[in-house]
């Protein structure tokens, strides 16, 4: 089978320097304007590559690709290389376009397009083969982790081609100042290792940290892992009351807000560092302290303690019993303020109606006193008229005729 295969090859080779031979005297001066064109082609493994040669001009002048081993691959529409997964897509005098499928890393590198003009003219178009990574692994992480411990996670991912780029997200908000490690082994396929080191609180448990891992092979789509951590801590512990104001004869109920991982157990109550006095109308009820009737011997601190397996923590509560009387008559002093206003308010608005009538009783007086002005020595009417102040011109015009 090797024989054929090589007589085959020189074959081909025969008849393109043949072709070469006959045509040098006529395609001289013609094959100076013609020039094979290709283009650079990048695939991922296992995908198919489309390697095109054109020529603009072309007078019946052969085409040829070949790959990185020199080996004839095409020679115009003629297969030479017995590879199943090359395959013709089109030839004609100005194109010669062939497939490879299923395509692995070793068929990665410079391929060649020969016109046979005199002298051959080549194009070299370089194949890129990319690796695809794996899906990326975390490791690292055992559950749980305690407040305040140091945590080291590991992501890793294999197989890529070029080394694909790791980045970390806690919370989808990126973690940046990451260690990162690339290595590429015999089949040069790389694979990168980044490590992420920080200090965990109570804020972290539950959080969602993630790798995610970018490579040109993927499409625009990463590929990720997810690490939901959880966190162990000690109680936070807090009192409420039902009310800020607690009155004598009036019912309490303090309630013990603890939070903490593993949940804590019952809550203890004291008061004054000891047990409950009167544990009648103290009744505890799950996380409730219940004061039934309130009255001045139930003044005091009281103290609320909650423990899990990581500690314990504790919040006190300061109880003032406040005399109802009493605070009606603090009160009262809201009320005279209120009432002190409104007295302000009334006597002012009585001041401005007193001023504002006697202005206009004056302005009438003084109109009535200005009419009569001239009136007092006339001997009669009509020179009481024309004596008036402001009259003198118009004085024919104020006569009043009698008939």
């Amino acid at each position: 089978m090797l024989w054929k295969r090589s007589a085959v090859l020189r074959f081909y080779s025969v008849c393109g320097l043949l072709l070469q031979a006959a045509a040098s005297k006529n395609k001289v001066k013609g094959s100076q304007g013609q020039f094979p064109l290709t283009q650079n082609v990048t695939v991922v493994e296992g995908g198919t590559a489309i390697l095109t040669c054109r020529v603009d001009q072309n007078d019946n002048t052969s085409l040829q690709w070949s790959n990185p081993a020199q080996q004839t691959l095409y020679f115009d529409d003629k297969k030479a290389l017995r590879d199943n997964r090359i395959e013709l897509v089109r030839a004609s005098w100005h194109e010669l376009s062939i497939s490879v499928s299923d395509v692995s890393l070793s068929d990665e590198g410079q391929y060649t397009c020969s016109l046979f003009t005199m002298p051959v003219k080549t194009s070299k178009a370089y194949l890129t083969v990319l690796g695809v990574p794996e899906k990326p692994q975390i490791s690292g992480f055992s559950s749980p982790v305690m407040e305040g411990d140091l945590m080291q996670l590991t992501c890793k991912t294999s197989g890529s081609k070029p080394a694909a780029d790791i980045r970390w997200f806690k919370n989808d908000k990126e973690i940046k100042d990451v260690k990162y490690l690339k290595e590429e082994d015999a089949n040069r396929k790389t694979f990168t290792v980044s490590s992420l080191d920080f200090r965990v609180d109570r804020s972290d448990d539950g959080v969602a940290v993630i790798c995610r891992v970018d490579h040109e092979s993927l499409n625009a789509t990463p590929q990720v892992a997810m690490q939901v951590l959880e966190i162990h801590y000690t109680p936070s512990v807090k009192i409420i009351p039902s009310t800020p104001f607690p009155q004598e004869g009036q019912p309490l109920i303090l309630t013990c807000e603890s939070k903490g991982k593993p949940l804590p157990e019952p809550v203890l109550w004291t008061k004054d560092g000891g047990e409950l006095p009167d544990p009648d109308r103290m009744v505890v009820s799950g996380r409730e302290l219940n004061i039934l009737f309130l009255n001045k011997t139930d003044n005091g601190t009281y103290r609320c303690e909650a423990t899990n397996t990581i500690g314990q923590s504790s919040a006190e509560y300061v109880l003032i019993v406040h005399d109802p009387n009493a605070l009606a008559g603090q009160a009262g002093p809201d009320h005279a303020l209120i009432g002190g206003i409104v007295a302000v308010v009334v006597f002012v608005t009585l001041c401005s109606i007193f001023l504002l009538g006697r202005y206009l009783a004056r302005h009438k007086g003084t109109y009535l006193t200005n009419e009569a002005k001239g009136a007092e020595d006339a001997p009669d009417a009509d020179t009481a008229i024309i004596n008036a102040e402001g009259s003198q011109v118009n004085a024919e015009e104020k006569k009043e005729y009698f008939i």
